[in-house]
Parts: structure tokens; sequence; C-alpha cells
């Protein structure tokens, strides 16, 4: 017999109580990290800046890369967020914690098997941006360093939806703040250098954040080997079985397989933006892109709390839940992007200045910024509907949409910089981030009335 006992007082029971209330205290702190995880490529990007743009364009170039990491290690951080919430959502939670368990062993397989790889074969990812020797030189020493953090963040990713998916996300958001804190004491101290600490530039800011990141995974393992732990101190490391990895696996691929794609059509954005904007071309792009994120995490900590509250909700029959969540986070999305709006069409250059101050870097990121402004409120459309899909399950479309659209932006990006240069590129993402944003929701309305009525027809 299954255990279908309430969940207990370690995990948050999201289908009672005020909707608003407890989807603002599942968001706030995911919203946060998200932010945190943003922070730790801007700190870098704020310190290395001083060190000139080329040392900007070499770093900016991996980040790229880590960018696409992190979407392989969704595959278990949105399958853990997803099967987790549903199990509990249903009071199984001998079945939360079993995937709870498979969701860390694909999570310490996968990135054991990336962070290998590119400590071993950085050159092949390097060469694909055609960057002058020095700062193809610098980007290798950097890539080696972050890809022994390849494995952190792959594990800190996975619990981090573990507590997610249990409706606990504010012990993420306390640890990846402590990661933040140590991160920034340490990046100024290893890249300039002082006393007996000698200047290691941007090598210094790859181990700033693999020490930072190696605290955060610390922190995580202590909590959840406690004797109070999470879903019973559950088995990091297990022989998988069928069952519960293809459920991981329907869940996870297709988020993962949208954002690795994403991350690889930006890859080959960034190398025509080289073409026609040499290193400051990648700096716009690279920097301007985490600047956006202020929008994008944002967006992103709201829809992946929204997925778990529509997840549980969904699994105990209280669907209208969930369509009340959407349209607070709705109302709540649309504010913020037009205030990003606003910041980006008018102060673009002024923004980007705060982090890299050579002018021509400013201007040309100002150009970026003022260009993606204009589809700031698509694009968080697009991420908030992701999360109502997610929560019922149903990861592929959005997949599809992400997919299709990320694709157009190559040919795009191409045709227009040829005529108008490289903020063409910059016109060809913004246009496509439009279309995503518009049919993303008119899917999810048409699913809508497909549930609506099947309820209907079921009475």
């Amino acid at each position: 017999m299954g255990n279908n006992r309430a969940p207990s007082s370690a995990v948050r029971d999201l289908t009672q109580g005020g909707i608003f209330r407890q989807l603002t205290t599942l968001a706030l702190p995911l919203m946060a990290i998200s932010f945190i995880q943003m922070a730790y490529n801007l700190v870098d990007i704020l310190w290395i800046g001083r060190l000139g743009s080329e040392a900007v364009a070499a770093v900016g170039s991996i980040g790229m890369l880590m960018w696409m990491m992190n979407s392989f290690a969704l595959i278990s951080k949105v399958g853990a967020e997803i099967s987790i919430g549903q199990s509990i959502g249903a009071r199984r939670l001998d079945r939360a914690s079993m995937y709870a368990s498979h969701t860390t062993t694909i999570a310490i397989l996968l990135g054991t098997l990336f962070g290998v790889f590119f400590f071993l074969f950085p050159h092949p990812y390097v060469s694909f941006y055609e960057l002058e020797p020095s700062i193809a030189s610098d980007a290798v020493d950097y890539l080696r360093i972050i890809s022994m953090g390849i494995p952190i963040m792959f594990l800190v990713l996975n619990f981090s939806g573990i507590y997610i998916g249990s409706g606990r996300s504010d012990l993420p958001f306390y640890f990846n703040a402590t990661g933040l804190l140590l991160n920034i004491l340490l990046d100024p101290l290893l890249i300039f250098g002082w006393g007996v600490v000698p200047a290691m530039g941007i090598r210094g800011a790859a181990l700033a954040t693999l020490i930072a990141q190696g605290v955060v995974l610390f922190l995580f393992i202590f909590q959840l080997k406690r004797r109070d732990g999470l879903l019973g101190k559950f088995t990091f490391l297990i022989l998988p079985r069928r069952r519960y990895t293809i459920k991981i696996l329907k869940l996870g691929l297709p988020v993962a397989a949208m954002n690795a794609y994403f991350a690889f059509i930006n890859m080959n954005l960034a190398r025509v933006a080289s073409v026609h904007g040499g290193h400051l071309g990648i700096t716009s792009q690279t920097t301007g892109g985490q600047i956006e994120g202020i929008t994008w995490n944002t967006s992103t900590g709201f829809s992946t709390a929204l997925g778990s509250f529509t997840a549980q909700n969904y699994a105990a029959g209280k669907m209208q839940r969930a369509q009340r969540a959407f349209r607070y986070t709705l109302l709540l999305m649309g504010a913020l992007g037009t205030v990003a709006t606003v910041a980006f069409v008018f102060y673009g250059s002024e923004i980007f200045s705060i982090f890299v101050p050579e002018r021509d870097a400013y201007l040309a990121g100002g150009a970026y910024l003022m260009i993606l402004g204009f589809s700031q409120l698509f694009m968080m459309l697009e991420i908030t509907t992701q999360g109502m899909f997610n929560g019922l399950g149903k990861t592929t479309p959005p997949a599809i949409i992400s997919i299709v659209f990320n694709t157009i932006r190559i040919p795009l990006a191409m045709f227009l910089g040829m005529r108008i240069g490289v903020t063409g590129v910059w016109w060809a993402i913004s246009i496509t981030s439009v279309f995503k944003g518009v049919i993303s929701f008119t899917w999810y309305y048409v699913l809508q009335r497909r549930l609506k009525q099947s309820d209907k027809s079921s009475i």
C-alpha cells in the first residue's frame, strides 16, 4: 500500500490557504535565488570590467557555456519540482522521497560527465568564437577552473528543485545568499590580489565562484542529512528504477532541451555579433543579457513558484486555485515588465556603463538594452505561461514554441546583420520574443478551455 499520510511539517501544503500569500511566500525566495544566480555573474563582470572589455569578452564566452550546462541541469531540477510537488499533492511522501533519490543520482552522473569533458577539452569550445589569441587563452584558463564546479552546480540546482517541489523555497534562498556574499568578498581579493594573495585576474573570478558554490553545496548536504531532514533523509545515489527515471526524463527533458537549445542559439548569435561588432558585440550580448536577467530571473522565480503551486493543486483537483494564481502572476509581471521597458529603452547606456565603463562598450551595450526593452513584456508573458504548462506536467508545448522561434533567430540575425550591422542581431532577438510570448499564451488559453470541457463532460 502507498503512504497516504498528510505532508509533514518539513514540506508546505499549497492546496489550502490564501492563494496570493502562498504564491508570494513561495515566489519571493525563488525570485531572490534567481537574482542571486544573476548576481554571481554581474559581480564578476563588475570587477572584470575594470580589467577591460577584452577580459569581459573572455568571461562572457564561457558564460554562454555555463548557461547551457545550467540548462542540462534542469533535467533533474524540473523533474524534482514537478514529480515531488505532485506526489505531495497526492499525499504520497514515499513516492516523493524516491523521486528525490532519482533526480539526485541523475544530477551526479550528468554533472560529472560534463565537468570532466570540459576540463580535458576546453579548446574546441573556445575556438568556436574565433576570438583573438590572448582573449582565447584567458577563456581556456577560465573554463578549466569553472568546469570543476559543474558537478556542484548540477547538485545545487537539483537540491533547490527538491525543496521547491516540497513548497520550501526559503532554505535554497538562504544557502544561495550565503554563497553570493562569499563570492562578493572573494572576487576583488582573488582578481586583484591583496597581501600574500597574488592577483589572478579572470582566473581569480573563476576560483571565487567555485569556492562559493562549494559552500552552498555543503550547506544543502548538511541540512538534508540532519535527523529531521527533508523527505526522510533520502539516499543521494541509487540504482535507478525504470518507472521513476522515465517519469523524470519526460518532465525534465523538454524543459532542458528548450533551455539548452536556447543557449546554443545564443552562442551562435554571439558569434554572428562578433562578426559584425568584434569583441564589443560579444560584450554587449553577454553583459547586456546579464542585465536583462533582472526581468528574466524575476519572471523565472514566479514561474517556478507557479509551477509548484499548480502541480500540487492540479493533483489535488483544485485547478481553480491555480488559475487565480496565474492571473495574480500576470498582473505582477505586467507591472514589472513596464518598468523594465522604460528603463532599458531610455537609460540603457547609463545602466550598461555601471558594469563596463569604456565609452564604446557602454554605447554598444546601451543599443542592445534599448532594442531588447521593447520585448520585455512578451518575454515575461512567455516565461509565466511556461509555469502553468510545467505545473500541469505538459512541458512539451513551451519547448516547441521556444525551439521553433529560437531557431528562426539565426537566419533572421544573419539577414538583418548584413543590412544594419550588429543591431540587426538584437532586433532578431526582440522580434522573436514577441512572437513567443503571444503564441505561448494563446496555446495555454486553448489548453485551458479543453481542460474545462473535459471536467464538464466527466460530471
